[in-house]
């Protein structure tokens, strides 16, 4: 179980990753020319970079904690924002009838999902 999740946290780590450095850095003008990007036309600049540190502090928070064994309770509750944070994509996406990027969401809602369960219960990082 240990195993499964810690692949999963690596897994959904590197996916906030990528999504945290390209909202951050990359302009939001070439966001929204991107495949699955549209959605940052409608936003401002502002808020697509939040969102992006967001996504950095998110992968950040899912594999630190646990690594260092530091307030490894922050597993778990970056697991459930990022639940949170998916349920907000699912209806962004959906609203513009994307619907392939509302599945890829839940997919990662339901990783995350699993990594909070993991971690607040069987597999805790407390013994």
């Amino acid at each position: 179980m240990n195993l499964a999740l810690w692949i999963g946290t690596g897994l959904l780590a590197v996916v906030a990753l990528a999504g945290g450095v390209s909202k951050t850095f990359v302009p939001r003008e070439k966001l929204a020319a991107a495949h699955g990007g549209g959605w940052t036309g409608d936003a401002g600049d502002s808020f697509v970079k939040a969102l992006g540190v967001l996504e950095l502090l998110a992968a950040a928070g899912l594999v630190l904690p646990g690594a260092l064994h530091i307030a490894s309770v922050l597993v778990p509750v970056t697991a459930v924002c990022w639940v949170a944070l998916m349920v907000g994509a699912m209806i962004t996406h959906g609203r513009r009838a994307e619907i392939a990027f509302v599945v890829l969401n839940l997919g990662y809602l339901a990783l995350a999902a699993f990594i909070a369960w993991g971690r607040f219960g069987p597999a805790s990082f407390v013994h």
